[in-house]
């Protein structure tokens, strides 16, 4: 035997409150809204979250430090002996190209940690928050200067401590890492590209490498372009690592070479232009 039982509850409605807008405004509105950070201020506090990635993850700076110590040792001795009267004589005309070389190789790896944030996702984030929108790309790049200033310290550091002596004197030194610095800076801007463009990190450092290889070592670097086959003169002629590392090497001996530093500015503006535009096309569309 079984029956239904319906049970009606009755009594008087549970009251809602309604906050008022006094009191909503109070709570969620205590002040004055903050004002939107500058492009400048913005770009900052993304190169101090660049550069405290480095803190927390100090292996990164082993491609500044322990790299560019084996490049120095390696080639001044295993060339040095063969194309001049000695490794300390080769080391003054050598060490300004291969800083050059280690630092502008370094410059990839701005692509490749673009790429690494992207597929993290946290790219997405970035461009939700209401900054000024390149903020983040070019931040990160601020923070990727202060791996190619310590790059360059510790190569000269190296190179000083085997007999390298700049004419120049300090000056001469700072004029070139400046210049060396600039062009990283642009150069970067290839690299944030590939790194929007390309779907993996693997890929990024693929084309990075098949691309600085051919512009680093086929360039006036490691000889002087004289000694070279005339085709390929006039490759290295052009190519924009020769003239760097020829207003590189003339700042830090105490000359000066217009042409090159006029060629360098200008390699420097059209990276900045060309590849910093498509860039940004890439990333607000993406």
């Amino acid at each position: 035997m079984s029956s239904d039982v319906t049970t009606t509850t009755t009594g008087p409605a549970p009251t809602v409150y309604v906050p008022s807008a006094e009191a909503l405004s109070t709570v969620l509105a205590p002040g004055a809204r903050p004002p939107r950070p500058s492009p400048l201020s913005a770009s900052l506090t993304f190169g101090w979250r660049a550069m405290l990635k480095i803190k927390h993850v100090p292996e990164q700076l082993f491609d500044v430090t322990a790299f560019p110590i084996i490049m120095v040792l390696m080639f001044t001795y295993l060339f040095g002996g063969a194309l001049a009267d000695s490794p300390r004589d080769y080391l003054q005309f050598f060490l300004p190209g291969i800083m050059v070389t280690s630092v502008v190789m370094i410059t990839m790896y701005t692509g490749v940690g673009l790429n690494t944030d992207i597929e993290k996702g946290v790219f997405d984030r970035f461009r939700t928050l209401p900054v000024w929108r390149p903020a983040a790309l070019v931040g990160m790049i601020f923070g990727d200067v202060l791996r190619y200033v310590l790059a360059a310290v510790v190569i000269l550091g190296v190179g000083l401590v085997l007999g390298f002596r700049p004419d120049g004197g300090l000056l001469g030194v700072l004029g070139g890492i400046g210049l060396l610095v600039v062009f990283s800076f642009a150069f970067s801007w290839v690299w944030t590209f590939f790194g929007l463009v390309l779907r993996s990190e693997k890929s990024v450092m693929g084309v990075s490498m098949m691309v600085l290889f051919p512009l680093t070592f086929l360039s006036n670097v490691f000889v002087e372009p004289a000694t070279m086959p005339g085709w390929l003169q006039a490759f290295v002629k052009v190519n924009p690592i020769t003239q760097l590392v020829a207003s590189v090497r003339a700042v830090m001996s105490g000359t000066s070479d217009p042409s090159s530093t006029m060629w360098t500015l200008v390699w420097s503006a059209a990276f900045v232009v060309v590849f910093g535009t498509l860039t940004m096309y890439r990333y607000n569309r993406r």
